[in-house]
């Protein structure tokens, strides 16, 4: 199982990224994704969660209504799409699967991440 993340930069308060995570060595398309993010000095947190269909979504509250998951089933991705971003968004950010909504994985394995800086 691999997960490579990719996607992060340097960006002002206000502005936008989208991030994008190829996953391989499991049956992509029967996985729920998930993105999570471990900001300086703390611990790692779910961030959004996307069904193997692509149709329901999830989200942290602390993102809920600037954050869009999405994802491609035929290339094995998941796009994470971050708008308004604020200071509080600097982390490393990652994905993982798992078969659940829920914001459990199960897969031990991650991705190096990628990492965003949200500042002016």
């Amino acid at each position: 199982v691999q997960f490579v993340e990719s996607g992060g930069d340097l960006v002002q308060p206000g502005g936008s990224l989208r991030l994008s995570c190829a996953a391989s060595g499991f049956i992509f398309s029967i996985y729920a994704l998930k993105w999570y993010r471990q900001g300086p000095g703390k611990e790692r947190e779910a961030v959004a969660v996307i069904d193997s269909g692509g149709i329901y979504t999830k989200y942290a509250d602390s993102v809920k209504g600037r954050f869009t998951i999405s994802r491609d089933n035929a290339k094995n991705t998941v796009v994470l799409q971050m708008n308004s971003l604020s200071p509080e968004d600097t982390a490393v950010y990652y994905c993982n699967a798992g078969r659940s909504m829920s914001w459990g994985v199960d897969f031990g394995s991650w991705g190096q991440g990628t990492q965003v800086t949200v500042s002016s």
